[in-house]
């Protein structure tokens, strides 16, 4: 196996499939990958991520985790956190093969950019003001930026108004579909730069 992926709650999982299904987009070879979904979520993730992977120290080439800042139990900065995790990857058999991805705030804000992906993904309704207008109008979205301040809330609001139930696969749709230039979250950034060391294009 070629990587194996501990992340905090299904949301993510979907997400990580949607993104590992466009190895092209991502510059990457295809891999064999399996991912874990940690049952206490992203505290678990955090704390007991070493134990949760040593089963797979001879089963994957490489390994790694992922996590939201918001909700892990720590005020620590999502670097800290990252630092945290590797510390306990490394000590516990993933010296030079291991990588951490906490997202900051949470992994809703990969979800929100300009693309038309998205409106479709939340079934916004058509002909009626843009979702980004909707968004500035309601304050979920400050004028000049990018993303909601807080993007889970700002989701929930779209969802009840569309009458879309929550599911994870709207992540992974939008993961699968939405250009990968257009997201410019750190995290996400990491996560690009990881893989594409681990697994560059064959030839």
């Amino acid at each position: 196996m070629d990587l194996i992926v501990l992340v905090a709650d299904k949301n993510m999982q979907f997400a990580l499939e949607g993104l590992l299904g466009r190895h092209e987009s991502l510059g990457i070879r295809p891999i064999v990958t399996q991912i874990l979904v940690h049952p206490r979520r992203d505290s678990g993730t955090l704390r007991e991520c070493h134990v949760f992977l040593r089963p797979w120290l001879r089963e994957a080439a490489c390994a790694l985790v992922m996590l939201d800042r918001e909700g892990c139990g720590s005020n620590a900065s999502r670097h800290e956190l990252e630092a945290e995790v590797r510390e306990r990857l490394v000590q516990n058999g993933w010296p030079d093969r291991s990588a951490a991805v906490v997202i900051d705030p949470e992994l809703d804000v990969w979800v929100w950019n300009d693309s038309p992906h998205v409106a479709t993904a939340l079934h916004w309704p058509a002909g009626q003001v843009t979702l980004r207008d909707w968004l500035i109008k309601t304050h979920y979205l400050e004028e000049g930026h990018p993303k909601p301040l807080r993007p889970k809330e700002a989701m929930e609001a779209v969802l009840q108004l569309s009458k879309t139930p929550r599911s994870s696969s709207i992540y992974r749709e939008i993961a699968g579909r939405v250009s990968f230039q257009r997201c410019t979250d750190p995290a996400f950034m990491k996560l690009r730069s990881v893989l594409a060391g681990w697994f560059p294009p064959l030839g």
